[in-house]
């Protein structure tokens, strides 16, 4: 198993990476480990043994990361083994679903700054969050569409 020692290495660098924001380290090796593994389709037995992981972690973090647009799964027919992989443009949709989240925020700051009245020293608080949240609506309502380069990746970006 040498060979597959820097591709953990680099699974256990998504985990870390997505952990900063809350994602637990198990569903991020999960992710990280469907993002390169061969077969892309692979059974919970296949990832638990790949990443190091018990069968009922898994399961919720399978559920987790299904919940939340990234891996899909089906059955095959005449077996009762679930296979899962990653989402048709899995980022893409996250990243979607994330950007409608600012705009729901920006509806409750709204209502925020509302019930405490503009000059009431805790709307400055509401205000700063309405600001940054408003700052990342317009720079994203702006952004060029993400269109998909030569190799499934994003394409330069031309002005």
């Amino acid at each position: 198993m040498p060979e597959q020692e820097p591709l953990l290495e680099w699974v256990e660098r998504v985990a870390m990476y997505l952990a900063r924001d809350g994602v637990p380290p198990i569903a991020g090796r999960v992710l990280g480990w469907l993002m390169v593994c061969d077969p892309p389709e692979q059974s919970a037995g296949q990832i638990s043994t790949a990443i190091g992981a018990s069968r009922a972690s898994l399961t919720s973090n399978l559920r987790l990361l299904s919940g939340m647009g990234f891996l899909t799964w089906r059955t095959r027919p005449g077996e009762r083994t679930v296979y899962y992989r990653m989402a048709e443009d899995a980022w893409a949709v996250v990243a979607r679903k994330q950007i409608e989240g600012i705009t729901s925020f920006l509806d409750i700051t709204h209502d925020g700054l509302a019930l405490v009245g503009p000059d009431d020293e805790r709307a400055a608080r509401v205000r700063q969050a309405h600001a940054t949240f408003e700052w990342m609506a317009k720079v994203f309502d702006n952004a060029p569409p993400l269109r998909p380069g030569p190799h499934g990746g994003e394409e330069e970006r031309k002005p």
